[in-house]
């Protein structure tokens, strides 16, 4: 297959893209990626050095670009995982939010449509669902649940899925969606949380923590997540949301406190801080169905994970450091340049 992976420079894309280049070293990988603060070059270090990996440097809403590049290309499958997604930026400023998952996706789509590619994939995310009670902890999210977003992030994510099941019905395009848990491992930009608490506890900095740190995320080892996209893009059925979950719930300060012991930082560390604004209390995902009609599940426990991760950040203080001076920006700039799309 030639596969576009939209996003790729970013924490999922990138492992996306390793995994692939590992896993089907038959099929050729093009990345498309604008860079923006959360894209990273250097996550692709290792594809750079594979005769089938290719990456251009462009924006999924310019329109004449995009259908350019699909013609130019000619993709069997498309996986999207370019997208806007930290929930505090999208309080602050919900219009690129907008811009880049609402009518970035629909340029995909129509180019995609234009040039019959095989299988369009979306990438999403469980927080469509809103939020499920702390005390009930009998309560799933399945691909049946309805939509009830929280933030303008959630809304936008929301809005891109249901354009991408549209033009199922309506153009019988060939798609999928899969909505994920909380990703962790390598790469992740440190505004999420797992990155963050490493990159503020080695600093010896105080760790912040929302509200009372109550509230509840499943958590999915990136590498999990990977393998079930694989798996959705090849055998998925056309049409179909597929949840992808972790089984691994735990509380925010669970997950804190884990990452303090790991390091052997002390607790004192924690500051708890005002709780962000209509705060999502609890996510959990039933993945019966991937698991019933795919035979994917979970293969990295929380605990394995978790060393896992904090271990390669640990190894790669370098990669953290580069983003902390802005370093890695300037080396998008001029490297990023010399593949721009157009």
């Amino acid at each position: 297959m030639k596969i576009l992976v939209t996003g790729g420079a970013g924490f999922i894309g990138a492992n996306f893209i390793n995994y692939m280049l590992r896993e089907h070293p038959e099929d050729k990988i093009v990345c498309l990626d604008c860079l923006t603060y959360a894209g990273n070059l250097a996550n692709l270090k290792d594809a750079f050095a594979n005769k089938n990996f290719l990456f251009v440097r462009g924006n999924i809403s310019d329109r004449l670009l995009i259908d350019a590049f699909f013609e130019k290309e000619k993709f069997d499958t498309v996986v999207n995982f370019a997208a806007e997604s930290h929930v505090d930026r999208s309080i602050t400023n919900p219009t690129i939010f907008l811009e880049t998952n609402i009518m970035g996706t629909a340029a995909l789509l129509d180019a995609g449509r234009k040039h019959k590619i095989k299988r369009f994939h979306q990438v999403s995310t469980d927080e469509v669902y809103g939020d499920l009670p702390l005390d009930r902890d009998d309560l799933f999210f399945t691909e049946e649940t309805p939509i009830h977003t929280s933030s303008p992030y959630s809304a936008s994510k929301a809005a891109a899925d249901l354009l991408v099941l549209a033009y199922h019905r309506t153009y019988g395009m060939p798609v999928t969606v899969s909505r994920c848990s909380n990703n962790y491992g390598p790469y992740q930009f440190p505004e999420k949380l797992i990155p963050l608490m490493i990159q503020k506890a080695l600093a010896d900095e105080k760790l912040p923590v929302y509200g009372n740190g109550l509230n509840i995320r499943d958590w999915l080892y990136v590498e999990d997540h990977c393998r079930a996209i694989d798996m959705i893009i090849r055998n998925g059925r056309e049409g179909e949301i597929y949840n992808v979950g972790g089984h691994n719930e735990k509380q925010n300060i669970e997950v804190v406190r884990t990452v303090l012991a790991r390091m052997g930082k002390s607790e004192e560390l924690i500051s708890y801080v005002a709780d962000r604004a209509g705060h999502d209390l609890r996510y959990a995902i039933d993945p019966t169905k991937i698991h019933r009609e795919l035979g994917w599940l979970p293969e990295t426990a929380f605990d394995d994970g978790i060393k896992m991760t904090i271990d390669w950040y640990l190894d790669n203080t370098d990669w953290l450091d580069d983003i902390r001076t802005g370093a890695y920006s300037y080396y998008n700039e001029t490297e990023g340049n010399r593949f721009v799309l157009g």
